[in-house]
């Protein structure tokens, strides 16, 4: 049976009713590399600051423990969804173990790690949450500069599905993506000046085969995340 549901892991206030705020942001955060860092980047530029992360039957189910810790370190709210339906609607080496995951994108077709729908549902449940909670500012660490194929990381996207979203709710949400036309290099780049380096360095959850910090330098993410890293030391993003 699909569930579609709420873990509250700090007390959080229902605000509904009153005017939505516009320094407030929602995060959405896995406990990765681009989600912790936009959670510091947004914590720079919002008075108000809150999280959500989904359990989606994903293999690397530490990426939640690791966000958890990594919101109690910022001191920030934190919310988790339970989106497991989306592991029962499509094929994918993400949600189903039994399928071989692909190590590189071949072709013009998406890799199998490539899950249908996720960013979709994902975002449009976070604008749920952040409506009940007057929040009028989505983050979300996609990128087309370094997006492994997947097509609800694109720019357009994103952009259309902010005008659904303030079309199906009747508000104005704003949907930010500090990382769109950043590769991975800059994404370390941004790290360091948000003088997060080491934290993501140790503390996310970026492999596909659920190893903390490194990883097992062989699924996709680990070698986009290892390639991004060593650009970001070896040239001038360090000078």
């Amino acid at each position: 049976m699909f569930a579609v549901g709420f873990t509250h892991v700090l007390l959080i206030t229902t605000y509904k009713n009153n005017a939505m705020d516009n320094n407030a942001a929602l995060v959405l955060f896995s406990g990765g590399q681009d989600s912790t860092v936009c959670l510091f980047w947004a914590l720079k530029r919002f008075a108000r600051v809150e999280s959500v992360c989904f359990r989606y039957g994903q293999r690397h189910a530490s990426e939640i423990e690791a966000a958890q810790a990594i919101a109690a370190t910022a001191g920030i709210p934190f919310r988790i969804i339970d989106a497991s339906l989306i592991a029962g609607l499509s094929s994918n080496s993400l949600t189903d173990a039994s399928v071989p995951m692909d190590r590189e994108q071949t072709g013009t077709t998406p890799p199998n790690t490539f899950v249908p729908g996720r960013n979709l549902l994902f975002i449009s449940m976070a604008a749920v949450v952040a409506r009940e909670r007057n929040i009028a500012n989505l983050i979300t660490g996609v990128s087309q500069a370094d997006y492994s194929g997947y097509p609800d990381c694109r720019d357009t996207f994103i952009r259309s599905l902010n005008e659904t979203l303030n079309l199906a709710m009747d508000e104005q949400f704003v949907i930010h993506t500090p990382l769109m036309q950043h590769d991975k290099a800059a994404v370390w780049r941004l790290a360091g000046e948000l003088e997060i380096l080491e934290l993501v360095k140790n503390r996310t959850v970026t492999c596909y085969n659920d190893i903390p910090g490194s990883g097992c330098g062989e699924c996709p993410s680990c070698k986009l995340r290892s390639h991004g890293l060593r650009q970001y030391l070896s040239t001038n993003y360090t000078n």
